[in-house]
């Protein structure tokens, strides 16, 4: 539990809400390979510290920076330290491509249900697309995607396994039209239509310890979604921690072609409560058809935007065993 400090104690052991707001530096958020995200040991236990490499001058006029550090409250938001204060930090950079799992417990952490009824800021801006219904052409099924709000590259499906590319199939199964069925052993995501035919695509499931199964039924959507990893990813990966910064509901990664839930999120509830566990897209389209994901699943961008066009909210999911 973090100890709370009183007035008559030194000003660098104020609690982080009583600190001054003053004019942010634009610095580059982390230097170095081997910048990590580390506990201190001072009386400042709420702050997480990130030991890096940052200049000590500053371009802003308010004189040096008392260390090279920056400094993270529990609320996520980041700082660094001058004249004994902390002032806030929200330099932001490029995101890279995640050498980690991107799904590795992205939503683990208490806002999780908050943040998934909560659209990001770019939500307004995304294009609704018409669903095609006619016979799937692949050149034009995995070709780039240029009107939306971020660009979709081009999926080359000539080196994919036909297996897991889009299609359109019988189905004999008992689940009625409408319903999403998930096959982890197979990779497959099929969406029952009527008629006794489907549309089913190639995923990327739950690796090792991770795979789950039930019935969940799509409780949001949401079109280039923002990504809240929890604090503990953050701190094992130094290439995510110069990605996030401080978006609407947290410390993230804004919605975007860089961001690892791709460009469309499902939202998996099971009676009531969040599952914690999505149908988006990925940065990864060579993961398709492998179980490497902590139970998310992941799938072709141009295929998760073609399934987002065709499911409703309250859509079942069965996600067999």
């Amino acid at each position: 539990m973090s100890e709370r400090f009183e007035p008559e104690h030194t000003e660098s052991e104020r609690f982080i809400s009583e600190l001054p707001v003053l004019p942010v530096s634009r610095r580059t958020l982390l230097s170095g390979a081997g910048a990590a995200l580390a506990l201190i040991g001072s009386p400042l236990a709420a702050l997480a510290q990130v030991r890096g490499r940052l200049s000590l001058e500053s371009e802003d006029g308010y004189g040096p920076y008392d260390d090279d550090r920056l400094y993270r409250d529990e609320a996520g938001r980041l700082y660094r330290r001058r004249g004994g204060r902390y002032e806030p930090y929200g330099e932001r950079t490029a995101a890279p491509r995640f050498e980690d799992d991107p799904d590795a417990d992205p939503y683990a952490d208490p806002n999780a249900r908050r943040r998934a009824q909560q659209p990001p800021a770019n939500q307004g801006n995304a294009v609704a697309r018409p669903v095609d219904d006619g016979p799937i052409d692949y050149a034009k099924a995995y070709a780039a995607i240029t009107d939306e709000p971020f660009p979709v590259h081009a999926f080359n499906w000539r080196k994919a396994n036909p297996v897991f590319l889009r299609q359109e199939i019988a189905y004999t199964g008992r689940e009625p039209p409408g319903t999403i069925v998930v096959d982890p052993r197979a990779h497959h995501l099929t969406l029952v239509q009527a008629n006794g035919r489907a549309r089913r695509y190639g995923v990327g499931v739950g690796k090792q310890g991770f795979s789950w199964s039930g019935v969940s039924t799509v409780n949001s959507k949401q079109m280039w979604p923002d990504w809240y990893p929890p604090k503990e990813m953050i701190a094992r990966t130094p290439k995510l921690a110069r990605s996030v910064t401080q978006l609407q509901s947290g410390l993230g990664v804004p919605g975007g072609s860089r961001n690892p839930l791709g460009a469309r999120a499902h939202y998996l509830w099971q009676d009531n409560k969040d599952t914690l566990y999505r149908i988006h897209g990925t940065l990864e389209p060579e993961s398709i058809g492998l179980s490497v994901s902590s139970g998310c699943i992941r799938m072709i961008n141009q295929d998760v935007i073609d399934l987002y066009g065709r499911v409703e909210i309250g859509t079942r999911v069965v996600v067999l065993t």
